[in-house]
């Protein structure tokens, strides 16, 4: 399965790059994620919960970085074994762009190609169940990953002040811009 698409960030290059890296991030951006660990030059050791129409599984799998242009692309490289319910393989490349945003602002422009494949029981649902969910997945992740970047929207009400939910844009924040 091939996936090509491209999203507007609204905060500068150098910020959705540092993200991209860090694993706090990461963890919050993927749906079902329970730990991450690792570092980007060794790699990431993951554990997520995930349904797929009627296959429910733990999956724990490993994420590696490759081709690295900083502060351009990468490629992300990642396998997931999920026990009796099978495996999840793919490559993410991902390239990001200055774009200048409606209000003059910098902006990223972040495009990603993703080619996954998947065994066992996960096969055996067809592709248009394993192709939606995968579309779901990405654009979960995507509107996660934008949220911890981007700072809250001007209508956006933030978390309460005990902290129950991490703030939108807590990262860019966390960098000072």
């Amino acid at each position: 399965m091939q996936m090509i698409d491209s999203r507007i960030i609204a905060a500068p290059p150098a910020v959705v790059w540092a993200a991209l890296l860090d694993a706090e991030v990461l963890k919050s951006a993927v749906p079902g994620c329970e730990e991450l660990s690792g570092s980007v030059e060794e790699g990431y050791e993951a554990a997520v919960v995930q349904k797929v129409g009627p296959v429910k599984a733990r999956f724990a799998g490993r994420v590696t970085f490759a081709d690295i242009v900083e502060l351009q692309s990468l490629t992300l490289l990642g396998e997931g074994k999920g026990g009796a319910a099978g495996f999840a393989k793919g490559e993410a490349k991902v390239a990001l762009e200055l774009e200048t945003l409606e209000d003059g602002s910098e902006g990223t422009k972040l495009s990603y190609q993703v080619d996954a494949k998947v065994g066992g029981k996960l096969a055996q649902l067809g592709s248009r169940i394993i192709d939606g969910f995968a579309r779901k997945m990405a654009d979960d992740f995507f509107a996660r990953f934008a949220d911890a970047v981007e700072g809250p929207k001007a209508d956006a009400p933030e978390a309460d002040a005990e902290g129950d939910a991490p703030k939108k844009g807590w990262f860019k924040r966390m960098l000072g811009d």
